[in-house]
Order: C-alpha cells, then structure tokens, then sequence
C-alpha cells in the first residue's frame, strides 16, 4: 500500500491537467510541465471538485513502485505551474561575493579566477544581496540542480562556516586544535 500514492492532488484555479498517452501534461499560469504516467497506472480527473487521483490497475510489484513516484511527480508539475519554486543560497567568507554579468552568474569565492556559472533554461537567477542568491523556477528538479552545482563549488567547511550554503541549512561547527586541550 502506498500512502503517498493514494493521496490526492487538489488541482489550484487556472491549472489544467490532461493525459497524453503514457504522459501528464500540466499546464498553468507559469508554463506547462509533462510527467510520465507509467503502464498500469491511471489518472482519475474530478473537474467538478478539482482533484486529481492515481490508481493502480494491479498490485505488480513494479506497479507499486512507481505509484507513489508518478504521484510525486504530478503534485511538483502542478505545484511548480501554480507558484513555482525558490532556493536560496547564502555567501559566508570574507570577500566571496555573487554578481549578474547579463545571464552570466559569476562568484568570487576566494580562488585565484572567478567563476562564471551559466544557468539552463527554464531557471532564473537574480542576486538579491552580494552574499544572496534567489533561484527560481517551474521545474523542482531543475531548481534543485541548479542550487546543487552553485553549492558544489565551494561547500561550507565546519571550522570557519566559509563556503556556500542552503538558506536553512546548519552548519555543524567544530573546534579547532585549540579545542582539545
């Protein structure tokens, strides 16, 4: 049984949900996403209460493997069509620093070169302080990614908290040599 599979969707005002073959198309305000709607699962559209539910048509071990995934899937697309999805990434280190160059992000992380990060389409980048930057978009996992690849860069270490990190993250902070004595 799963209980993230059986679990409906409400379907916001202005978002539209059709089923294209093995495929979800969602569309609303912000743009149109697709998800995958695997063999042996099907959509149930209640267009008078605006629900959404998927049903498995047998108990195939496979078959209740990806129940909950194509259900998670469909919920993100529709909640990224509606209102989208932020990350926000914060700059901790003397001198490390976010500028826009045009669509370019460049950072100066303290390395001898600055790094010039180009995002992907359907991601939007804006630097809201010299040590903030706010990611955007429709696609979480897009979003995600692109938070991740920023982060990669130049991770927080626990000694000092340098580095680059989630806006809700800790940072677990150790003692230095001086802390052992």
């Amino acid at each position: 049984m799963s209980r993230i599979g059986n679990k409906i969707i409400a379907i916001p005002s202005g978002v539209d949900v059709n089923q294209s073959g093995e495929e979800v198309i969602v569309k609303g305000k912000n743009g149109e996403l697709k998800a995958p709607l695997f063999h042996g699962l099907t959509l149930e559209i209640d267009k008078e209460q605006n629900i959404l539910r998927i049903i498995r048509n047998s108990e195939d071990k496979e078959i209740r493997q990806k129940h909950g995934l194509v259900r998670s899937l469909i919920n993100n697309a529709v909640l990224g069509v509606s209102s989208g999805f932020t990350k926000i990434l914060l700059l901790e280190g003397v001198g490390y620093k976010a500028a826009m160059k045009g669509t370019v992000l460049n950072l100066s992380l303290g390395f001898s070169h600055d790094i010039n990060y180009k995002h992907p389409d359907g991601v939007k980048i804006e630097v809201l302080e010299p040590t903030k930057i706010k990611i955007s978009g429709i696609d979480k996992q897009k979003v995600g990614q692109v938070a991740a690849d920023i982060r990669e860069f130049r991770k927080p270490e626990p000694y000092k908290g340098k580095g680059i990190r989630y806006e809700t993250e800790k940072v677990r902070r150790k003692a230095g040599k001086a802390g052992k004595k």
